[in-house]
């Protein structure tokens, strides 16, 4: 019987490591990762050892087990956290750009994807309330993707330009970056033009010294470098030439 039972602590021994190691991950910030049902799992474990090595492997297996069962409750926590933090950046970036829209009046002048991105941004609160977190984010993305091509000219593109604006969208989605942007054919073609972007668009930076923290729904002016004609906003469904 008790070589039975102490197969069996240390098999639930092991995997409280594998656990613990994952909940240290050093993506997930230290004040997430040290909530109080894992620290509440670190004291199980410390009685499950303490009671391994008096011989009581009984008590040892039940700390061990209330060890995981806390360990797994701190991934739970975690998971949702995370989410909440995404679905908050999510939908404040879809309010910053319908403050945008508002600003150029597009409830009168591109009142249809006003509308669209308002009965979103609707959406994407009420999901949030309801902590349906994947469908909050959707509809927010949904909000920058109905005015991501809004701008204050109102103008078309004219055949041959390159876009003057770019409204940032989710590193999720596109890996969207200053260096990124800047290498794109449509805007430098050459990443290390980042800098030129960041001087451009430092003002309105909520951190004017962190080029790094460009927020989705940020507009980005796209200054000329070459003498080259731009205009208007970017718009994924035009073709440019890359700039040469």
């Amino acid at each position: 019987m008790k070589s039975g039972l102490l197969i069996l602590v240390l098999l639930l021994v092991g995997n409280l490591t594998i656990a613990v190691a994952a909940e240290a991950n050093p993506d997930i910030p230290l004040s997430l990762r040290n909530n109080m049902f894992f620290t509440e799992s670190l004291r199980q474990a410390n009685l499950a050892r303490l009671a391994f090595d008096g011989g009581d492997y009984e008590a040892s297996r039940e700390y061990s087990e209330e060890a995981i069962r806390y360990s797994d409750l701190s991934d739970e926590y975690v998971r949702m956290r995370l989410k909440m933090w995404e679905t908050d950046t999510a939908i404040t970036a879809a309010a910053r750009r319908l403050e945008y829209a508002v600003s150029i009046n597009a409830p009168s002048r591109f009142p249809v994807e006003y509308n669209q991105a308002q009965t979103a941004y609707s959406e994407a609160r009420s999901f949030r309330q309801e902590e349906i977190w994947d469908s909050a984010i959707d509809a927010a993305n949904r909000v920058l993707a109905a005015l991501a091509y809004i701008d204050r000219s109102g103008t078309s593109f004219v055949e041959g330009t390159l876009p003057a604006q770019y409204t940032v969208q989710t590193w999720e989605s596109v890996k969207d970056c200053l260096w990124n942007i800047a290498g794109r054919p449509w805007a430098y073609n050459d990443p290390f033009q980042w800098r030129l972007l960041y001087e451009a668009n430092k003002a309105r930076l909520s951190e004017v010294d962190n080029p790094d923290l460009i927020l989705p729904g940020m507009v980005l002016d796209i200054p000329s470098i070459r003498g080259e004609t731009r205009q208007g906003m970017w718009s994924a469904n035009t073709s440019y030439s890359p700039l040469q």
